[in-house]
């Protein structure tokens, strides 16, 4: 498995936890969690990630995301989440890595897909 598929695992399991230790095993300490990548505020530091974590999400999130390009620096992830009843996302995420595999620097970019004329 690759090291960013093992991270996007680690992801997905502490997304639906919202376990601190989970979101532990995953971002460094000093971690960077930037939200878009303009974020004027990313949360900084493992405490701002938890906290931010911590907000409930509108719906059960559900993710379709795969590994689409990785080196030992960085891996790219791609896909969609779905908030049935709420919002649909396309994701292509940047993970930064740390030399023991978890993220010292995480940017989301998303866009809620176009409606087609018949939405």
């Amino acid at each position: 498995m690759s090291k960013t598929r093992t991270w996007l695992d680690g992801y997905l399991t502490a997304w639906k936890s919202k376990d601190p230790a989970d979101v532990r095993a995953i971002f460094t300490d000093d971690a960077e969690y930037w939200f878009r990548p303009d974020d004027p505020d990313p949360a900084r530091g493992i405490d701002a990630v938890i906290e931010a974590w911590l907000d409930p999400e509108p719906t059960e999130a559900q993710p379709d995301l795969q590994v689409l390009v990785e080196d030992d620096r960085v891996g790219i992830i791609s896909g969609r989440v779905e908030y049935p009843g709420h919002a649909s996302y396309a994701n292509l995420w940047e993970v930064h890595f740390a030399p023991d595999g978890r993220a010292r620097k995480f940017i989301e970019w998303f866009m809620t897909p176009r409606k087609g004329d018949g939405d």
